[in-house]
């Protein structure tokens, strides 16, 4: 057990992935219907996805540092512009990948900061995964991204 927060060690290193932006939950969008795209069978394996009138979206690593060394990682949705989510998609399996960097916007709320919709910078620090939120104009995210959270603050917003 954690002595700071209680809980069991094994919840302090964890993994959330959102499957959908929330823009396409929040719309009831059919993932069936001819507006829609995703890039794999399902909206959880997909990287990319579109949804015509709500836009293009990529995935992204969103790392929160928490003390002690530990860290929760957002796998999230970020918006991008049609122009950003094609270079994206050009360059996915290409060699050019590692140097993918691109601007868009956070498309999933994270509790219990106040950050969806913020701008966000995109980078690969690693050919073999998605890219990472690295930085943000918006003092929120930027702090979100950069400062070190207390275990309970982040934990308990977190499901089972």
């Amino acid at each position: 057990m954690c002595p700071d927060c209680g809980r069991p060690l094994s919840d302090h290193d964890r993994h959330v992935r959102f499957t959908l932006p929330d823009a396409v939950l929040n719309a009831a969008i059919d993932l069936d219907s001819d507006g829609f795209w995703m890039s794999h069978d399902t909206a959880r394996e997909s990287v990319f996805l579109s949804s015509e009138g709500l836009g293009s979206f990529v995935r992204a690593l969103l790392p929160v540092h928490l003390t002690g060394g530990y860290a929760v990682t957002y796998g999230v949705w970020i918006e991008l512009s049609p122009d950003d989510a094609q270079h994206a998609f050009d360059v996915w399996f290409a060699p050019s990948y590692a140097e993918l960097t691109i601007e868009g916007r956070l498309a999933n709320a994270i509790a219990p900061w106040d950050v969806l919709d913020a701008p966000v910078h995109l980078a690969v620090r690693d050919p073999d995964e998605t890219p990472y939120c690295v930085s943000s104009q918006s003092p929120e995210m930027s702090n979100l991204l950069s400062d070190v959270w207390a275990h309970d603050l982040v934990l308990s917003t977190l499901p089972d």
